[in-house]
């Protein structure tokens, strides 16, 4: 298996021969708007997008846990070839349909496809008014017979759905999306350090990768920031954190 992060949670997974591309933000250095009721101004994406020349061209299909700008923007809704398959969770299917994707595959529980096995899985994008507002949002698992187990948590905090995936799955490969996103007022949206040593400490034999760092103005908790706190907590040897364009792989 290989994963990519190209920035924030887009990712490219090479996985039983083929190449999903998830959540894909697309959009140019600061062509968006900040997120409103941020504690800071800054346009979106932060960074620019580190992607291998031509490979759109090359994906075989798009996985999608929300279609929320940053996972899933109008730059994506245009430069996405509308004949791949569209995996994405039920409730986006409209919108997508609505856009002119041509073979959108919804899932409510789970899928084969292409010899991976997909599992849909719950989140809390927050806590609270704010949770309840940002949902739906799901994530996955993806199994095949040759290669690691790979959860792909979604925009969630620590919560008893994440733990309910990992006790039911058991993922060789975790996928946490930090950042710990956060309006002014209302708790993180999505994992802090804290959420991810709590991952860590409720199945100490997944190897977690966080990602969703430094490429949106509401995310504030920096690559930096988790590898000092893990490192205090002695866990960081059993965590990934990728800078965008990297390669990882299991």
């Amino acid at each position: 298996m290989l994963l990519q992060l190209l920035r924030h949670a887009t990712l490219l997974i090479e996985l039983n021969g083929k190449m999903l591309l998830v959540d894909p933000m697309l959009s140019d250095k600061e062509a968006m708007a900040p997120i409103v009721n941020s504690s800071n101004d800054r346009r979106n994406p932060l960074v620019e997008l580190m992607a291998p020349d031509g490979y759109l061209s090359k994906i075989d299909a798009v996985l999608l846990t929300h279609t929320h700008r940053d996972h899933f923007d109008d730059a994506a809704a245009q430069k996405l070839p509308k004949d791949k398959p569209v995996l994405c969770q039920p409730e986006d299917e409209a919108k997508l349909l609505k856009l002119g994707f041509e073979k959108i595959i919804p899932i409510e529980d789970k899928i084969q496809w292409e010899d991976i096995e997909i599992i849909r899985t719950g989140g809390q994008h927050g806590t609270g008014e704010i949770g309840h507002l940002m949902s739906p949002v799901s994530g996955y698992v993806l199994k095949t017979s040759a290669e690691p187990s790979l959860y792909i948590a979604g925009d969630t905090i620590y919560c008893k759905e994440v733990e309910t995936a990992l006790a039911t799955h058991w993922p060789q490969i975790t996928v946490l999306n930090g950042g710990g996103a956060q309006f002014i007022v209302g708790d993180p949206i999505t994992m802090t350090a804290e959420d991810v040593k709590q991952v860590l400490v409720f199945y100490p034999d997944t190897k977690v990768v966080v990602v969703h760092l430094e490429a949106i103005n509401h995310c504030l908790i920096t690559r930096d920031n988790f590898r000092s706190y893990l490192n205090n907590k002695e866990l960081a040897g059993r965590v990934s954190i990728p800078v965008d364009g990297e390669i990882l792989e299991f």
